[in-house]
């Protein structure tokens, strides 16, 4: 089967930017809510509930991962038969998935309290609340999570993000309501359990719809179950690694800062953390269309690719980084107030975190795709493991300061170059790699540049409160852009960048030929 790579990821980043830019609205709305109405204390509190049913979540293993790659050769070969059998594997397993979490989340359960510093807020039994979102978390593997498989490998995460965005405008409807109304949180924990199941549910109908041809049934043949079960064994670390340093960071403050300064410190991630789930949503959309390529098309066409997105990725993160340079304290200052903000070094930490998280990101997106995790399968735990202990000494001595450079340094000097080696001896050729090493340097350079220019402009406006939010938001908008496009515009990965924007498109735009037609004026006036 013939997949339309370029038109699938630009369905999926469309729908997946309506649906993400719903689930960032709607979500601050909520907070801003919960800290007014709850106060801040409640915050942190679920933010560490989260961040500890994700490393529940290690008993995954990193199934989803390996059945989706295992379905792209079936799915380009049209091979009906193994898609189903595969799909039955991946039910199988995510039953046995939901147990493990159960077992696991009720023997943890009576070390909870010694996870935060300080008090808990009056009348909340925080036993209750996390086995509360524990069951949520059950829930999610045990009704019907296998059938979103056929989905993502399919490259339909577009329908995913639909049924998304219904669910939960239920969901954050009756939230409010109970935060307005009943200031109950304990039925806001409840509604979100429901709304998993809905969710579930209404994707699994969806996939059917689609596909009603792909059904769990049939078996695998003893040699397609052993690879899988190895791949599953190699993203075992790799999920190990993701996790430690996704939640470690908000273990960590909780037990040794309290809920107070945990709330205050996700509440700047919050907004960290929406932009990079944007960026997130165009790695998604095409993490499928990438593992296709890898399979059909050659090294050089594959490597030509991951120079396009690095340019983007590049410039993405220059110019957020620059945004959150200038506007995150003015915006924090509007949101929450002065007496629940960080100092501006800190915001600095955030944005060198934010772009060394992204070019980690798109290498991580091509090791997916590309499936090399037997090769990658110790990387993730040493990176986890060096931020995991530079957190807890770091921590003692600089407080958030030592969180956030902790995970950047592991990533920086321990995760990234590992990554890679592996991409450049197992997907591209060895000798590329210190071509791409320097463009990625030119890359943050540039970048560097364009936020230090972006900053000076910005530091001379001061027109109060809105008035300097809005004023230095309209020179975000400009200047960075204006110091890439003016050293970019000539480099071949702009061009190749217009080209496969326009191609996503459709054509629609036209960017590369209004561009060349601008050149072309130019030339002549001079």
């Amino acid at each position: 089967m013939k997949i339309e790579r370029t038109k699938n990821a630009a369905r999926n980043m469309l729908f997946g930017t309506i649906t993400r830019t719903y689930q960032i609205i709607i979500p601050f709305l909520m907070r801003t809510a919960m800290t007014y109405f709850m106060g801040v204390r409640y915050l942190g509190l679920n933010s560490l509930f989260i961040s500890i049913l994700q490393v529940l979540n290690l008993a995954e293993l990193g199934v989803g991962s390996a059945m989706i790659y295992s379905m792209y050769r079936p799915i380009a070969e049209d091979d009906q038969e193994k898609i189903c059998a595969l799909m039955r594997l991946y039910k199988k397993y995510y039953r046995v998935i939901g147990v493990v979490i159960a077992a696991a989340g009720l023997l943890l359960t009576p070390f909870i309290p010694k996870l935060i510093s300080g008090d808990v807020p009056a009348g909340i039994n925080v036993y209750t609340l996390y086995l509360l979102n524990l069951s949520a978390t059950v829930l999610s593997y045990w009704l019907f999570a296998y059938k979103s498989s056929i989905l993502y490998a399919h490259q339909r995460t577009d329908v995913i993000s639909r049924v998304t965005l219904v669910t939960s405008s239920g969901q954050y409807m009756v939230q409010f309501l109970v935060l307005w109304l009943l200031r109950d949180y304990y039925i806001y924990i409840l509604v979100m359990l429901g709304t998993q199941a809905v969710t579930n549910i209404l994707t699994a109908a969806a996939a059917g719809r689609l596909y009603p041809d792909c059904v769990p049934r049939g078996e695998l043949d003893r040699e397609s179950v052993r690879e899988i079960n190895g791949r599953i064994r190699d993203l075992f670390t790799s999920k190990i690694g993701s996790v430690v340093v996704s939640s470690a960071d908000t273990i960590v403050i909780s037990a040794f800062l309290g809920l107070s300064a945990l709330a205050v410190y996700q509440n700047y991630y919050f907004i960290l953390s929406s932009v990079m789930s944007f960026v997130a949503i165009a790695f998604s959309a095409c993490t499928a269309g990438i593992g296709n390529s890898i399979v059909v098309e050659s090294r050089e066409k594959n490597f030509n690719d991951l120079k396009k997105f690095t340019f983007l990725t590049a410039w993405i993160g220059g110019f957020c980084s620059a945004c959150f340079l200038c506007l995150f304290q003015p915006f924090m200052k509007i949101w929450m107030g002065e007496e629940l903000m960080l100092p501006y070094s800190v915001v600095v930490c955030f944005c060198i975190y934010f772009f060394v998280f992204e070019i980690n990101q798109l290498l991580n997106t091509y090791k997916d795709a590309g499936g090399i995790w037997h090769e990658d399968r110790f990387r993730p735990l040493v990176t986890a493991l060096a931020n995991l202990g530079m957190n807890l000494a770091m921590v003692q001595f600089w407080g958030i300061y030592g969180i956030i450079l902790s995970t950047v340094l592991s990533m920086l000097f321990v995760g990234m170059p590992w990554l890679l080696h592996n991409l450049f001896s197992l997907l591209f050729e060895k000798a590329r790699l210190r071509g791409y090493l320097k463009s990625l340097l030119f890359y943050t350079v540039v970048s560097l540049l364009a936020c230090s220019v972006t900053a000076f402009a910005c530091s001379f406006i001061r027109l109060g409160d809105w008035g300097t939010f809005l004023a230095r938001a309209a020179v975000c908008c400009a200047a960075p852009n204006a110091v890439f496009y003016g050293i970019y515009r000539r480099t071949g990965e702009f061009r190749a960048a217009l080209q496969l924007m326009d191609k996503m498109t459709g054509g629609k735009f036209r960017l590369e030929q209004r561009l060349a037609g601008r050149s072309r004026k130019g030339g002549e006036a001079g």
